[in-house]
């Protein structure tokens, strides 16, 4: 009889038991079902932002007059804005699918017939992981292609590893336009100088060479006045070579020893009065692959600017050697030197530092553009280390030549 009682409690601490563990498990769920919406309604917002922020740099990305593509690690277009399709689309062949890829489009170097090749084309360049800037190039047809100045920039992934690439495209048509409106307008003007000059020069030749007749004040007043005409006749020349944006070049085999002996030799007169010593340590022979007519005339500029910008004296310094197929010839001096932001500038045309000018040191301002058109054009590289009060070097890299002589 006391079993009874003993069964009925056990039931009911079990259904009690269980009354518990299905309303924990109630509790459990209902808990989890609101973390879950907490959670997804935190989802949603982030998706709401993420959304109004892509669409705020879509509608950027779409106002700006710049062209923007980017690439991911692979190469794969991810993103192109408006303008830049509205660029391509401009460069597409006639029934090209658009939108057009890159290997398709009518795309040349800048003053090139020639079509750009597919491993010079900026997007082509960006994929394959270079960095560059200021790349010009030309869309479309020409004439009345669009010009225009590319540039790209790699990008990384969260671990510091290659994560793609940003190209951007900036059309530069007019600018174009107008610096070869201002070339011709140079080479016009410069053209018409330079036949009178030539005339008045030729004269003053014939004056000189009848001194006898002639009272010594009036052969020293003719003397300067040949001089500064000869100096006005080779800024001229200097303005028609920095008009013409074809630098032709024809290289052979040259000894540039006996280049670099010749210009030094050229200088001695204005290194003398400038009290300004020269010196030259260049192997003989040495051979380079160049063209000794224009490799002599960027010699003169550095030499003679190096002189030039010596003011207080010092030594003008000619150096070479050979490494790895390319001949570094280097132009040294002791002058007054350069800030780095104007050792930047030092190769465009007409710049010339504050320095040099509150100096009054006579110049245009061209030497060194057209120098640096001479030494790229013999597929070489020219660059300048300088310090304020400690001089510059300038160093030219040009592509050398071994063997015998040619027979």
């Amino acid at each position: 009889m006391a079993v009874f009682p003993v069964v009925l409690i056990s039931t009911a601490v079990l259904l009690i038991a269980l009354t518990l563990a299905a309303l924990f498990l109630r509790w459990r769920l209902r808990s989890q079902r609101r973390r879950s919406q907490a959670r997804e309604a935190g989802l949603e917002s982030l998706l709401a932002e993420s959304r109004e922020r892509e669409r705020l740099l879509s509608m950027i990305l779409d106002t700006i007059d710049v062209g923007i593509v980017a690439l991911d690690a692979t190469g794969r277009r991810i993103l192109t804005n408006s303008w830049q399709s509205e660029l391509e689309a401009s460069a597409a062949p006639a029934g090209c699918p658009s939108p057009a890829p890159e290997a398709e489009l009518l795309l040349a170097g800048h003053a090139q017939a020639a079509p750009l090749p597919l491993d010079r084309r900026p997007i082509r360049r960006a994929a394959a992981g270079e960095s560059f800037a200021d790349y010009l190039v030309c869309f479309g047809e020409a004439p009345g292609g669009r010009v225009v100045s590319t540039g790209a920039r790699p990008l990384t992934d969260g671990h510091g590893g290659p994560g793609g690439a940003v190209v951007l495209f900036n059309e530069v048509t007019g600018l174009m336009e107008a610096l070869a409106a201002k070339d011709d307008v140079v080479s016009t003007v410069s053209h018409e100088f330079r036949t009178p000059l030539t005339s008045i020069i030729g004269n003053l030749d014939l004056a000189l060479s009848d001194s006898e007749e002639l009272s010594g004040a009036a052969v020293r007043r003719i003397e300067v006045a040949q001089r500064n005409a000869e100096r006005l006749l080779a800024l001229v020349s200097d303005l028609l070579m920095s008009a013409n944006t074809a630098v032709h070049v024809h290289p052979r085999r040259t000894d540039l020893a006996g280049l670099v002996e010749a210009s030094l030799g050229s200088a001695h007169a204005h290194a003398q009065s400038s009290q300004v010593s020269l010196s030259m340590d260049v192997p003989e022979p040495l051979w380079a692959h160049v063209d000794p007519l224009r490799i002599s005339q960027a010699l003169d500029n550095l030499v003679s600017n190096a002189i030039k910008y010596s003011p207080g004296g010092g030594t003008v310094r000619v150096s070479a050697s050979t490494e790895g197929g390319r001949v570094r010839l280097q132009v040294q001096d002791d002058g007054m030197g350069m800030t780095v932001t104007d050792a930047e500038r030092v190769f465009t045309r007409f710049y010339r530092s504050p320095a040099v000018r509150e100096g009054s040191i006579p110049g245009a301002g061209l030497g060194l553009s057209i120098t640096k058109a001479i030494v790229e054009r013999h597929g070489g590289t020219i660059s300048c280390s300088t310090c304020p009060g400690r001089g510059s070097t300038f160093t030219l890299e040009l592509p050398a030549q071994a063997g015998p002589p040619a027979s």
